[in-house]
């Protein structure tokens, strides 16, 4: 971090120049350009405690995971940008179908995995919810039949349930207000997905939504629609929310993971770390030739409001936050499928994260390449669920497929 921070200019430079372009309306972009600058060369006036700071838990990687050849086959619901499908992939699960409504995110799945079967736009809906066509291409397009040897996984669109996705809105208005169930374009997915469960028999399953979930099944819809699958032989963890900073992700993530199989013994989620972890080791490495990093060209007022941020202290006029290193990140926001969700700022530069940074706290690897407008990417990347808890999910899965053999 020192050698990070020694590259920045002086405040006293900084300040000078910020209130110069201000002054002359000079965008602070071109100003940077011309001092042979750019954004990262920018600092804060703090850094407290950093030199105390104790870096012994690193953030893990998941390039750094051992990778399981078992190829069981697997078909991938709602299967956005891809972040379950990696995960399974490392843990030997082979996904042999991905099921995804947005173009865009379908364009993704394909750039980094031309072989996989993609159902989704152009050529179909991927709109889950149109049982007969997807269940038919399943059949026809897959191959599966009742009894799939093989999961499914998928995390159907939180938005109804999401407290970070309405809280976009005013407090005064409707949209403000959880919908769950009652939103009518998305609160009942869940239950479509259920729906496949049910006509395919798969060998197990993962779901993973938000702790609104939960929150939200005051008449028990979820909970009788998971005692149909027990009735059908399926033995059914707990739901349990957990965050996913506790499993090798720098941010906190909290997500409701529910995991089902066929046969008696239910399945395990995997152990959580005793602490969180921190993600200042994100930030300390290289971003050279790294893909889908652009940082933004914020104006001089802008960074002048930043660079007095404390670690941990929010910008209420911007709503963005200046992240802690020796913390988790805060949530990766996805924001509206038509934008890009707010990015938080970088702990030691006094701007936004680039994609590549926010791809990094959700532990996707370097090599996954993110398509579209910047703003859509930043929605994928927000949307995913982390590679890395993926991964580890995907294991305990495994494991109960092995159990009930």
């Amino acid at each position: 971090m020192t050698d990070m921070i020694e590259k920045c200019m002086s405040l006293s430079e900084q300040l000078e120049m910020i209130h110069s372009c201000i002054q002359s309306k000079t965008p602070l972009s071109q100003a940077l350009q011309e001092r042979g600058y750019n954004y990262d060369n920018l600092r804060y006036c703090s850094y407290e405690n950093e030199k105390s700071a104790d870096r012994s838990i690193i953030a893990q990687r998941i390039e750094d995971q051992p990778v399981f050849s078992d190829n069981i086959p697997a078909i991938s619901f709602f299967s956005g940008a891809g972040g379950l499908d990696i995960g399974f992939a490392m843990a030997g699960f082979k996904t042999i179908a991905a099921i995804e409504f947005e173009r865009l995110f379908c364009d993704t799945l394909r750039k980094n995995d031309p072989e996989k079967l993609v159902i989704g736009p152009p050529d179909y809906s991927g709109d889950v919810s149109h049982h007969d066509e997807i269940a038919a291409l399943l059949k026809t397009k897959v191959g599966i039949t009742r009894g799939f040897d093989g999961v499914f996984h998928g995390g159907p669109p939180c938005q109804p349930f999401s407290i970070a996705s309405n809280q976009r809105f005013n407090k005064s208005g409707d949209n403000f207000k959880r919908k769950g169930f009652e939103d009518a374009e998305k609160g009942n997915l869940l239950f479509d997905y259920l729906w496949y469960i049910r006509e395919f028999m798969p060998r197990g399953f993962l779901i993973e939504n938000v702790g609104g979930l939960l929150e939200l099944d005051g008449d028990g819809r979820v909970s009788n629609a998971l005692n149909e699958l027990k009735n059908l032989g399926y033995s059914i963890s707990v739901p349990q929310v957990i965050n996913a900073a506790f499993y090798g992700v720098p941010q906190n993530r909290n997500r409701c993971i529910i995991l089902g199989v066929r046969g008696p013994v239910v399945p395990v989620l995997p152990l959580a770390d005793s602490v969180p972890t921190p993600c200042w080791s994100v930030f300390e490495r290289s971003l050279d030739g790294a893909k889908n990093h652009i940082t933004r060209e914020h104006n001089a007022e802008s960074i002048e409001r930043y660079m007095k941020l404390e670690y941990g202290c929010r910008d209420h006029l911007g709503r963005v936050d200046r992240l802690d290193p020796m913390l988790p990140s805060k949530t990766v926001i996805a924001g509206g499928t038509k934008g890009g969700g707010r990015s938080h700022l970088h702990p030691y530069y006094p701007r936004t994260l680039s994609v590549r940074e926010c791809a990094r706290l959700q532990t996707f690897p370097d090599s996954y390449e993110f398509v579209g407008s910047v703003a859509r990417q930043f929605t994928q990347v927000g949307n995913a669920v982390p590679p890395l808890l993926a991964y580890k999910l995907a294991l305990s899965l495994k494991e109960a497929l092995k159990n009930n053999e």
